[in-house]
């Protein structure tokens, strides 16, 4: 490789997956470099703060598989604080507009739906998931496909039985009370960071890399790429030579549709603490509220699938003002005077991400492995989308992450 590159390695992209790979680049003592489009590092993972100080993640807030999750074991060291208490989803809902027997029977036909899930997994042919829905459950596909919009960013008609089996979480779940992306970007705090440096091309044709940005080229003897599966679907990132087939795995693990919207509570007292709402139980066009997470004076508003696309067009405040109108049917009038809001995501609408997180359509399970396949030695590639087991999370992406560098490391010798 070439002797007069800038640096042994370039990450390209500050998420979850970018910080773990140059933490492990620094770690082995080679010369790395972290780019970032943004303005901040964190990616997917981003921390702001309410009117009282409380800290809100408009991405990622969930430590999934939290007893195998690297940031889990990282926060307490890094000065952060878990909160380990069971997530309201894992208890039953306010039963206002969800009567206790049907929160039972939909439970069991959720179960039931996910048995045949990993049972069709297993042959030969891969299935679109909601074809797995049976006639004396259509009931219930609302509400299936609700889940599905928050779980995968797109309703069951969309997502490959294959890998909805594949995803593999443990029972672990838990928070940041100073917030995850807090704690992301605490993890690049000491790497080499050049933020609001957008790379627009790769040419890995020769003994290095070369990485056009506005700021000028970098030259680097490799590069991990670590940015979204629509990045590189829509090239936004191009290569030179081309690489069709990274363009076209990514372009099989779109990023669904996920926001939040967060509502100040003006009198906290009156709502429990740590407890689920459903909007609807008639239609997969619903928000899932979360009344006082951690005790905070706040409601959490989480939206997926097409009603997420949807609010996405429309103006700033549009996922606020659905949450305020489904929590009236819910509550009544006086509501609209007891709640603000505060904050909302919009994921699809950044330039530089372009959706919350991958899921693969029938047949298209594979495209991970394709996506996450170093070229020449010279290109390595990391993400949420990379992760054969653990995609969609900012954990899957630290170990694509890690597995990216060691990978790069690897080929300097």
């Amino acid at each position: 490789m070439s002797g007069s590159a800038e640096f042994d390695v370039v990450v390209v992209g500050a998420g979850s997956a970018g910080i773990a790979a140059a933490r492990r680049l620094k770690s082995a003592g080679v010369s790395a470099l972290l780019v970032e489009a943004k303005d901040r590092v964190g990616g997917r993972a981003h921390t702001v703060h309410g009117p009282s100080g409380a800290a809100i993640d408009l991405g990622c807030g969930w430590l999934h598989s939290a007893d195998r999750n690297e940031w889990a074991a990282l926060a307490t060291p890094m000065g952060f604080t878990l909160d380990r208490s069971s997530p309201a989803w894992t208890r039953p809902a306010l039963t206002v507009n969800f009567p206790a027997a049907d929160q039972t029977a939909f439970h069991k036909v959720f179960m039931a739906f996910e048995e045949r899930l990993e049972r069709a997994a297993e042959g030969e042919t891969d299935l679109v998931a909601a074809s797995l829905i049976r006639e004396d459950e259509r009931r219930w596909a609302p509400l299936l496909n609700a889940f599905s919009g928050y779980y995968n960013g797109a309703p069951f008609d969309q997502i490959s039985v294959k890998d909805y089996a594949a995803y593999q979480p443990t029972d672990r779940n838990w928070r940041v009370r100073e917030g995850y992306g807090a704690l992301i970007a605490a993890g690049a705090a000491a790497l080499d960071v050049r933020l609001s440096t957008p790379v627009t091309r790769i040419e890995h044709g020769g003994p290095g890399v070369r990485l056009t940005t506005d700021a000028g080229a970098i030259t680097a003897r490799a590069a991990i790429v670590a940015v979204s599966s629509t990045i590189l679907a829509e090239e936004r990132l191009a290569f030179d030579p081309p690489l069709p087939d990274k363009r076209d795995a990514a372009a099989s693990l779109p990023l669904g549709h996920v926001e939040k919207a967060y509502l100040k509570l003006l009198r906290p007292e009156d709502f429990p603490v740590e407890t689920l709402v459903r909007g609807r139980t008639d239609t997969a066009d619903t928000g899932g509220y979360t009344l006082r997470p951690m005790g905070l004076p706040v409601i959490e508003g989480f939206y997926g699938g097409n009603l997420a696309a949807a609010l996405e067009m429309e103006a700033e405040g549009a996922f606020a003002a659905f949450a305020i109108d489904e929590l009236v049917a819910v509550f009544g009038a006086d509501v609209r005077r007891q709640v603000e809001a505060i904050a909302e995501s919009s994921w699809r609408t950044d330039p530089f991400i372009r959706g919350a997180y991958s899921h693969a359509g029938v047949g298209q399970a594979g495209a991970r492995a394709i996506l996450a396949e170093p070229v020449a030695e010279r290109l390595f590639f990391a993400g949420e989308a990379c992760s054969p087991h653990a995609f969609s999370t900012a954990h899957g992406a630290y170990e694509t992450g890690v597995a990216a560098a060691e990978a790069a490391l690897a080929a300097l010798i």
